[in-house]
């Protein structure tokens, strides 16, 4: 949705520009009120609509689908399971799309590199292999780090309010990247529209790159009081994840833990280098924690 809002704004501005979303024919018929708000909002946007089932559909069903539209974005994340990646790509190379913005909206699988205690990044690279194997179809990946919240997500159990406690993936200096999703669709939105135009590469985005012990620190001052801290070491990560090596959360945390291709430099990214503001761990914290 933040993605659709903040094209929806640029389109606007853009002569003969349309916005289309693919969704499930399941999705517009369901009586959940918050997707019935969502398809509300973009009736509002202008926001046309195509239905399909991405796990269902063929390569080839797919293709003839995408052919209509110049530019194709992915927003499905990892919930649609393993090899629906490889094939949004196949597809989008198969209908000759002008450009494609795979979901790559994370870290830099290119540095973690292939075997990584999360197997769902190895089908990334598969994706930048593809992508980059040919010269048809423009492509823009777009790293964003974690998203913000998830710091704070229990399921992740980094910042553990009920006990808390802080934990520290690998040691209190290890650094990971962050960007709130609401930042992640405005920057893209720039991206796309950015002169002159970006093509066939990387652009990272951040709303902050912070350590461990930062981050504790931030609780410390949001909630007014001293969290615990511990340590869980890549070693004792791996071992939690051999005991249960089907855990995709155990998974998450060894590779944050490892510290490879999971940060970088705040000043070097998009957003820093256009000016633009985007919001940081410390004041997410004081939006969000107050509520908790």
């Amino acid at each position: 949705m933040s993605v659709l809002r903040n094209l929806a704004k640029l389109t606007t501005l853009s002569s003969g520009t349309t916005l289309t979303v693919l969704l499930r024919p399941s999705t517009i018929a369901s009586h959940d009120p918050s997707k019935q708000r969502d398809i509300a909002e973009l009736h509002s946007l202008g926001v046309k609509f195509i239905f399909t089932d991405l796990v269902a559909d063929s390569i080839t069903d797919l293709a003839v689908l995408f052919r209509h539209f110049h530019t194709v974005i992915g927003c499905t994340g990892f919930v649609a399971g393993s090899g629906i990646q490889r094939k949004l790509a196949r597809a989008v190379l198969d209908a000759g799309v002008k450009r494609y913005v795979p979901w790559q909206f994370g870290v830099d699988y290119d540095v973690i590199g292939r075997g990584s205690a999360q197997d769902l990044f190895d089908e990334q690279l598969d994706v930048r292999d593809l992508l980059r194997s040919q010269d048809r179809t423009e492509w823009v990946i777009v790293s964003t780090g974690m998203f913000t919240s998830f710091l704070f997500e229990p399921s992740f159990g980094v910042v553990d309010l009920a006990k808390n406690t802080v934990y520290a993936l690998g040691s209190w200096d290890t650094t990971v990247t962050v960007t709130t999703p609401e930042d992640i669709g405005a920057l893209t939105a720039e991206i796309l529209f950015a002169e002159p135009r970006i093509v066939n590469r990387v652009v990272y985005t951040a709303g902050d790159t912070i350590a461990y012990a930062r981050l504790a620190n931030i609780v410390d001052s949001v909630l007014g009081r001293k969290v615990q801290r511990v340590e869980w070491s890549v070693l004792k990560l791996k071992d939690k994840l051999a005991k249960d090596p089907d855990n995709p959360i155990r998974k998450y945390r060894v590779v944050f833990a490892e510290g490879k291709g999971v940060s970088w430099e705040v000043d070097k990214t998009f957003n820093a280098q256009r000016g633009i503001k985007v919001l940081g761990v410390e004041q997410w914290a004081r939006e969000n924690l107050r509520y908790r």
